[in-house]
């Protein structure tokens, strides 16, 4: 029943204000609050870490995710609609919010403020549904090391061991327009320091390095005794002059050597 009748002589409208007047309420018990637009689309699709045996699947800095391929058809998801991964830490997930516009994308020198990033920009028409044949699609996260972490979409090395989530996001010139499920948490690979066996060695590991010094005492002294014998023979064979130098020696007859010619003799 239309109550504008009742409410219009209250408040000294006329029936028209009143019917515009149900109308704008009615318009404000269907939007949600702190909103004012509509919420973008939900899509059911979780994004996972590639099934395939890559080299430096994780590494220190990077992981590779499997392509979300065929998962954007909606019929709100236009061609010209970019679709960016958000990374995330696993705490920050909560306080996530959808940029909306392309000057709010947080580049990856935010990250330590925001805790996510925007990265690897894409359309719909790099994520078809078929895969060819023997095509491996992947995306590898933290992989170009040259870009600068301030530039929106770089793909800049990740900072830490994480965890990380991520998710992928549709924006057009007017907001977001659809979203996936968070993925679970991604853990990267962390440098171990050396540290020495702790406890008392093996039996065995003992007379392996009983041993090892026992052959590297007798390398030693083998070394030095075939050095010294080196040493010794061309010392030895070592001629003070050459055969091509040449000297004279003068004679030199000393006084007490001089004999006398007898007395009388002629």
């Amino acid at each position: 029943m239309d109550n504008s009748w009742r409410l219009g002589p209250a408040m000294g409208l006329s029936a028209g204000q009143s019917q515009l007047l149900m109308s704008l309420l009615l318009l404000l018990t269907h939007v949600q609050p702190g909103t004012g637009v509509a919420a973008s689309e939900h899509i059911n699709y979780v994004p996972q870490l590639s099934k395939d045996t890559l080299a430096g699947r994780l590494t220190q800095s990077t992981f590779t995710l499997e392509q979300p391929l065929g998962q954007f058809h909606s019929h709100n998801i236009s061609d010209l609609d970019t679709i960016w991964l958000v990374v995330a830490l696993s705490n920050a997930t909560q306080s996530f919010t959808a940029p909306r516009t392309n000057q709010d994308i947080p580049a990856p020198a935010n990250f330590s403020q925001r805790g996510y990033y925007l990265t690897l920009r894409a359309n719909r028409g790099l994520y078809p549904s078929d895969q060819a044949r023997g095509q491996l699609r992947v995306l590898r996260v933290g992989n170009d090391t040259h870009c600068q972490p301030t530039k929106i979409g770089c793909n800049h090395p990740l900072p830490g061991p994480g965890p990380y989530r991520m998710k992928f996001l549709v924006m057009n010139d007017e907001g977001p327009v659809a979203e996936t499920k968070w993925s679970s948490d991604t853990h990267l690979q962390q440098a171990q320091a050396l540290r020495a066996v702790p406890g008392p060695q093996s039996p065995g590991t003992v007379v392996i390095i009983a041993i090892l010094s026992i052959l590297l005492a007798v390398l030693l002294t083998a070394l030095l005794a075939v050095l010294i014998y080196t040493c010794f023979n061309s010392c030895r064979s070592t001629s003070l002059s050459g055969p091509e130098e040449t000297g004279s020696v003068r004679r030199y007859t000393t006084h007490h050597t001089f004999s006398t010619p007898a007395e009388g003799a002629s």
